[in-house]
């Protein structure tokens, strides 16, 4: 007799990392090119040396780091195993079999993952302009909702709402629906008019904003994310629902590094670095020919519509690997500058 497992995992859809391939430059999964800070290795040297002790199930230093930075008591912080992990456990803390979950899409995938693992339905409202038509979104809303997913930058398109378009959204959105605004991409945004999610937390008390180590910080292959919470009870929900000790003490010890002030200055050195370069290679390819929207991530998007598959299977046989979503559009990382430029010299080759 067969096991009896859940039948929704039949329909359940799986995640699509970018595909790391041997000798190919890869693109695909919105990594910083740039290996982890001597500063933050040489300090997991004594961690290591601790690993057959349990790591600390609380962060509570991190935690009180990121509090202390952030302005909020620490009943309000929350770290966690990447922020995608929190996407999962905001919706255990908030949703029910038959409840609903909201969304814009093309967005972040995991979103329908997590609402499909909890059995809450999900409701997806198109992008407009390849932004999050937060209009739209706000009528979506239910008597069935529970919580609304606002990716901001949006992956995978990089564009990003305004911040009169957001508090307004929030005014909209009932007191008890959950938002979570997720800034994953939040220290390469350079326009002014983007909003900061931590200053409306106060105001929003159904506010959840969450962060991650994992991109400008580098340390993607450490799982750390974090959420500030507008209401302490959210932060408690969370972590009642946590794995125990899911956050290694590597990545705690790695993150509290990176907030040392000589590490984060030569991290957002770092950054700047992508920010120029992300400039370069979005003129490029608009001059190509190529529709690119404006970018706050460290990412590009092609608008390729049917064009895609071929498309990264072009750049793939030029050793360069992207993101592609089928039908719709390719993204792709700001790498090196050689690297970049490596990709360049694909997609003049593909443009039409």
């Amino acid at each position: 007799m067969a096991v009896r497992l859940r039948e929704a995992l039949a329909t359940l859809p799986g995640y699509v990392g970018g595909r790391t391939v041997p000798d190919a430059i890869k693109l695909a999964s919105n990594e910083t090119p740039y290996p982890a800070l001597p500063h933050v290795v040489a300090r997991l040297t004594d961690t290591l040396r601790a690993a057959n002790r349990y790591p600390d199930p609380a962060s509570s230093k991190l935690t009180a780091a990121l509090a202390e930075r952030n302005e909020l008591p620490v009943t309000r912080v929350v770290v966690g195993c990447g922020s995608v992990s929190l996407c999962q456990q905001l919706v255990q803390i908030s949703t029910q079999v038959g409840d609903e979950v909201v969304y814009g899409w093309r967005a972040f995938e995991a979103y329908p993952i997590v609402a499909a693992i909890a059995g809450a339905a999900h409701t997806r409202v198109p992008l407009r302009d390849e932004v999050h038509d937060l209009a739209a979104m706000a009528d979506a809303v239910t008597d069935a909702t529970r919580l609304v997913f606002v990716c901001n930058p949006n992956n995978p398109t990089g564009t990003a709402v305004r911040t009169a378009d957001l508090t307004a959204f929030l005014a909209a959105v009932p007191d008890h629906v959950l938002v979570v605004l997720d800034e994953a991409y939040h220290e390469f945004v350079t326009d002014p008019d983007v909003p900061d999610g931590r200053t409306l937390l106060d105001d929003h008390p159904n506010l959840v904003v969450l962060r991650t180590f994992s991109k400008a910080y580098g340390l993607a292959g450490l799982r750390v994310g974090y959420a500030l919470a507008g209401d302490q009870s959210v932060a408690t929900g969370l972590k009642q629902v946590q794995v125990p000790f899911a956050v290694s003490q590597l990545a705690q010890d790695a993150a509290l590094a990176c907030l040392e002030p000589e590490a984060e200055k030569e991290l957002f050195t770092r950054v700047e670095t992508v920010l120029a370069e992300r400039a370069r290679v979005g003129n490029a390819l608009r001059e190509m020919g190529y529709a690119v929207p404006p970018t706050q991530a460290n990412f590009v998007w092609l608008a390729l519509g049917e064009r895609t598959a071929d498309w990264a299977a072009g750049c793939a046989e030029q050793r360069v690997i992207v993101r592609p979503f089928a039908g719709e559009g390719a993204r792709v990382t700001i790498g090196t500058p050689d690297e970049n430029d490596q990709f360049l010299d694909a997609a003049r080759a593909l443009a039409e």
